[in-house]
């Protein structure tokens, strides 16, 4: 009668515990440096003369302004000639939104657009605190 091989597990498990401790032992735990940066000092002195600013708004029900001058808009590109009309001889004029809270996101984006048609690449938005 011949009796079947058996595989002894034991030995394998005790490699596999002396693996693990050396690796727990030898792995360095490195904290990541912190960038130290030295940040520019600024006085708070009054601001220079503003750049000059052409404001378009859009309400609600998508009625837009320039300069609190109402326009019929049509499309982006027809906004864009309005506001390079009212650019004029101004030399990169910053280009602010005052978008109402309720107004459709695609209203501001028109504007955004003309903007980039106009060739007006400074744009910020108008916010009011509560």
């Amino acid at each position: 009668m011949r009796e079947e091989p058996e595989m002894n597990l034991i030995p394998m498990i005790d490699v596999l515990l002396v693996i693990l401790i050396f690796l727990m032992v030898t792995t360095t735990y490195a904290k990541f440096s912190e960038l130290q940066i030295n940040l520019p000092q600024a006085s708070a002195e009054e601001a220079v003369a503003q750049a000059s600013q052409i404001s378009v708004s859009v309400d609600a029900s998508e009625h837009y302004a320039i300069n609190n001058t109402p326009i019929a808009f049509i499309d982006a590109g027809k906004l864009a000639q309005e506001l390079t009309r009212v650019a004029g001889e101004q030399k990169d004029p910053t280009v602010i939104i005052v978008a109402d809270a309720k107004a459709p996101h695609q209203a501001v984006i028109h504007i955004m657009e003309a903007a980039r048609l106009a060739g007006l690449g400074r744009i910020t938005f108008s916010t009011s605190r509560k």
